[in-house]
């Protein structure tokens, strides 16, 4: 019976394709010749385009597809709906467009799938323009130098690696290092500093429990009705995964594009790449290196270099990207993190091993580095976090060192006692992020050596009763200093009024 069937169905697709080649309209109709796992191979079609939508009539109405294979007599095309309702014989048209998603105002405050459909419940979403999906990037004369601060708000960062507007910052690591964390402290920071910076957050694959949280979050901390969040579960097909990152960037672009700044998480890039693969595969494209296709470094590299500071002829605008890539046993030198690593302008290597000694944000110093970031450091911060990342690093070592011998000369020993302390500083809770007055402050009093009597286990203490007090006592001094525009030398009056009152709480502490 069901080789009958198979029988009458080549059959009845055989006259189909037949009847399409006679009426020589094999340009703008198709059909559906086998279909299975969300990809459907479509023969005719002849004038349909790259990424180009199509209709695939079924008994259920109209699924949508779009081609991703065009090869020479028939179109490897993915599908966007339920695939189940989709048969071999269906007819196939063009609809005519690219593939688009809904871009504009009216998605802040929202969740989102990848085709700009709500999935927070609320009411359908209509804006007044669409962004293409697939978009080509703003070419060199189009931008400009990175120089704008994007505060993160984690000391660490904005003061050894810092991030500037238009830059695209990789976040790297193992699972559970803190990746996401410190993706969410900094939307959290771009509210509570009011810098009127649109967050976008793609969580690509993500538990929906854990965006469910983020939600809540978010709308806890205020900052919920200024970011987009488009959001795919594991149970999603392959082609909602491929399609996250690209819809969440389309979203970055329009602001981008009208004179303001957004700044745009991918969540992340790993299980993106693992998308693609499974799509490419499907559609019959050779494996090459790890069963990736040969273009994977395309898909990334097209995608993040379209997050840009544009050129003031342009309106100046931004989009900043920070990328998280999931690293094996930390391994950065696999197939996709060499690769998203070469195309980002420095990356954020979170350390297993100081995650478990407590060390949090587990930011490695030696392996992290910013390639533009420097050029966009507040004035503030970078004067007091010059020599911090050399510090931290030559720390480590002496530390690694240190354990095999105790007879060290007295220059080791403050050396090694200095970073002790400023690994202690640089301990941030989740949720925290800091404003540059705090950061100011919170360095200065630790290199100006007022906190060198301290007890290592009490500098989160003395760092929090510093703050406090300097927030209470000289309020106007510490919001001057949070514009970042002081230059902190040992002379300046803000500088000996820190110095001082970290002298007086470090007594307090003293060991």
């Amino acid at each position: 019976m069901a080789e009958l069937q198979v029988a009458d169905l080549s059959k009845e697709l055989r006259d189909a394709i037949q009847a399409l080649d006679v009426s020589g309209d094999t340009q703008s109709v198709g059909i559906v010749t086998r279909v299975g796992d969300g990809v459907a191979w479509v023969y005719g079609l002849r004038g349909a385009g790259y990424s180009e939508v199509l209709n695939i009539e079924t008994d259920d109405g109209i699924v949508e597809a779009f081609a991703l294979n065009l090869n020479e007599d028939e179109i490897g095309a993915v599908l966007l709906g339920n695939d189940e309702s989709v048969v071999a014989g269906a007819k196939v048209t063009l609809k005519g467009t690219v593939l688009d998603v809904p871009v504009g105002p009216e998605l802040l405050g929202r969740v989102v799938d990848p085709l700009g459909n709500p999935l927070d419940g609320g009411p359908a979403i209509k804006t007044k323009q669409r962004g293409l999906v697939e978009r080509e990037a703003i070419g060199v004369l189009g931008r400009k130098h990175v120089h704008e601060p994007m505060m993160t708000g984690i000391m660490a960062i904005d003061a050894m690696f810092p991030v500037g507007r238009g830059q695209r910052e990789l976040i790297i690591g193992d699972r559970q290092t803190g990746k996401t964390a410190v993706a969410i402290d900094t939307m959290i920071n771009q509210g509570r500093q009011k810098t009127g910076v649109v967050n976008i957050y793609v969580a690509v694959g993500q538990k929906l429990s854990k965006i469910a949280r983020l939600v809540e979050r978010l709308k806890e901390e205020g900052v919920m009705d200024n970011t987009i969040i488009v959001a795919t579960g594991p149970s999603d097909p392959a082609s909602l995964l491929y399609l996250a990152p690209y819809a969440g960037t389309a979203m970055g672009e329009y602001f981008r594009d009208n004179k303001q700044h957004a700044l745009i998480i991918y969540d992340d890039l790993t299980k993106h790449a693992v998308a693609y693969r499974q799509m490419s595969l499907l559609l019959r494209r050779p494996p090459g290196r790890e069963a990736f296709p040969g273009d994977v470094f395309y898909l990334h590299s097209r995608l993040l270099e379209r997050s840009a500071k544009l050129s003031d002829k342009l309106g100046a605008g931004s989009l900043t990207a920070l990328p998280i890539i999931e690293t094996q046993a930390g391994d950065i030198s696999a197939y996709i993190p060499t690769n998203v690593i070469s195309i980002t302008d420095g990356q954020i290597f979170m350390e297993t091993d100081l995650f478990n000694q407590g060390i949090r944000p587990a930011i490695s110093a030696g392996l992290s580095v910013s390639r533009v970031g420097g050029d966009a450091q507040t004035k503030s911060v970078k004067s007091v976090g010059s020599h911090l990342k050399l510090g931290l690093s030559q720390f480590r070592e002496l530390a690694s060192f240190a354990q095999f011998g105790s007879d060290l000369d007295e220059a080791t020993k403050s050396q090694i006692e200095r970073g002790q302390r400023l690994t202690e500083l640089l301990k941030q809770h989740q949720y925290t992020p800091m404003g540059v007055w705090e950061q100011v402050a919170a360095i200065y009093a630790v290199n100006s050596g007022s906190f060198d009597k301290v007890a290592v286990a009490k500098i989160g203490e003395a760092k929090t009763a510093l703050l406090t007090r300097l927030w209470t006592d000289h309020k106007k001094d510490m919001q001057e200093l949070n514009k970042g525009d002081i230059k902190i030398t040992d002379d300046e009056p803000v500088a000996k009024l820190i110095k001082k009152t970290a002298d007086a709480v470090a007594k307090g502490f003293e060991e």
